[in-house]
C-alpha cells in the first residue's frame, strides 16, 4: 500500500458557508458511504458470479484527486462521517493517503473502512497509524467449509487473524458484519453472540439483499431480521435492548459481556425514515438510496471542468429527489446491477 505523505487540502472552489444536505422529507444527510473499487478478492455467492463480473477500467474510476475533491467537497456540506468501502477497499494502493486526507479535514469526526478481512492482518498497523476510527469485518461464517462455500475461497484464518489484531489495536470501533441466512448460518447465531463476551466489538446480523445477478435471495435462504431477533431472544438468556448507530435498528447486550449484537433489516427497510447517508460509486456515481436506479455522475462533472459549486448543487438537487423509502426507489425501474460491487457496500 502506498504511504503517500497526505496532500494540502484543496480550496478556492468551495462555498466555505455551506449549508448541510436536507432532502423534501427533512432527513439532514451527514454520512458518505464512497466505494473505492469494484475488485474483490472474494466471490461471495450472494454479491458475484463464480466467474465473477467485467470490472469498469481504471480510467473510469474515481482518482486520489477526484476522491479528495469529493470528501473536501462533502465534508464542507455538513458531512461528518466517511466510509470507504468497494468492492475490497484494501486492494486499492492509495486508501492510507486517502485516510490521512479524510483526516485532515476539519468537520469530519470518523472514517471508517468496510473490508473482507483478508488483508486486514497486512495492513492493520498502516490503517492504525493513519487515523482510522473504524472497521467493519464482512465475515458471515466461523466454519471453514461454509466458507469456501460462500466466498468460493479459502481464507477464514486469514480473516480471523485480522479481526484479532484489529481487536487489539487503538482503533476505536470494530464490528463483524454478518450476512444471516437460512438453513446456511442460522445455527451459528450462539458462536457470533459468544464473540461478543470477552471483545468490545458489535456483531451485526444483516438481511440477504437483493443485489446479485442469480438473486439467491429468492431461494428460500432469506432471514428476516423479525426472525432473527426473535431467534436470538429464544436463545440467548439476558439480552438487553440498548442504544445504537441508525442502521443497528435491534440492538442488545447480553450481562456481563463487554460487546454488542445487533440486527440490521437492510432488506425490509424499516429504517429508511431516519436515512442520513449519501453513496458514490467506484466510477463517481451518486446515488441518493441503495436501492435507486437513478445516478448522478460526479466524475464526469470533475473531468469535464465543472466548479466544486456546481458539483454541489448537482449534489444537494439529487439528494432533492431522494424517495421516501427503499421500497419506492426499488419501483421505479428495474435493476441491471450484476453485483453489489457496482452500487459500494
Amino acid at each position: 500500500m502506498e504511504n503517500i505523505i497526505t496532500p494540502s487540502p484543496i480550496n478556492g472552489e468551495l462555498n466555505e458557508s455551506a449549508s448541510p444536505i436536507i432532502d423534501r422529507f427533512g432527513r439532514t444527510f451527514n454520512y458518505l458511504r464512497l466505494a473505492l473499487n469494484e475488485q474483490c478478492n472474494l466471490r461471495c455467492i450472494y454479491c458475484m458470479p463464480e466467474e465473477g463480473i467485467e470490472f469498469r477500467p481504471e480510467d473510469k474510476l474515481l482518482s486520489t484527486e477526484e476522491i479528495f475533491r469529493l470528501i473536501e467537497l462533502a465534508s464542507q456540506m455538513g458531512v461528518s462521517k466517511i466510509r470507504l468501502t468497494g468492492g475490497e477497499p484494501l486492494l486499492r494502493k492509495d486508501l492510507v493517503p486517502i485516510i490521512q486526507f479524510a483526516n485532515s479535514l476539519d468537520g469530519i469526526d470518523s472514517i471508517h473502512v468496510t473490508t473482507n478481512g483478508l488483508l486486514l492482518s497486512k495492513y492493520i498497523h498502516e490503517l492504525e497509524s493513519a487515523g482510522l476510527s473504524g472497521i467493519n469485518i464482512s465475515l458471515d461464517t466461523l466454519e471453514q467449509n461454509k466458507y469456501k462455500t460462500i466466498t468460493r475461497r479459502d481464507g477464514l484464518k486469514s480473516v480471523l487473524d485480522g479481526l484479532d489484531k484489529a481487536i487489539k489495536s487503538s482503533i476505536q470501533s470494530i464490528k463483524l458484519n454478518v450476512v444471516a441466512m437460512r438453513d446456511f448460518n442460522d445455527d451459528e447465531l450462539m458462536d457470533f453472540v459468544a464473540l461478543t463476551k470477552e471483545n468490545d466489538i458489535t456483531v451485526r446480523f444483516i438481511e440477504l439483499m437483493p443485489f446479485d445477478s442469480h438473486q439467491i435471495w429468492k431461494t428460500g435462504k432469506f432471514y428476516g431480521a423479525d426472525h432473527i431477533v426473535s431467534d436470538l431472544e429464544n436463545q440467548v438468556e439476558e439480552l438487553n435492548p440498548i442504544d445504537g448507530s441508525r442502521t443497528e435498528h435491534y440492538i442488545f447486550r447480553v450481562n456481563d459481556y463487554k460487546g454488542k449484537v445487533a440486527v440490521i433489516p437492510a432488506y425490509s427497510r424499516s429504517l429508511c425514515g431516519e436515512c442520513n447517508r449519501l453513496r458514490i460509486t467506484a466510477d463517481g456515481k451518486l446515488l441518493n438510496c441503495l436501492y435507486s436506479q437513478d445516478e448522478t455522475n460526479l466524475r464526469d462533472a470533475m473531468r469535464e471542468g465543472k466548479t466544486l459549486v456546481e458539483i454541489e448543487d448537482m449534489i444537494r438537487n439529487t439528494m432533492k429527489k431522494k424517495y421516501k423509502d427503499g421500497w419506492e426507489a426499488q419501483n421505479q425501474g428495474n435493476d441491471n446491477r450484476e453485483s453489489m460491487t457496482q452500487i459500494g457496500g
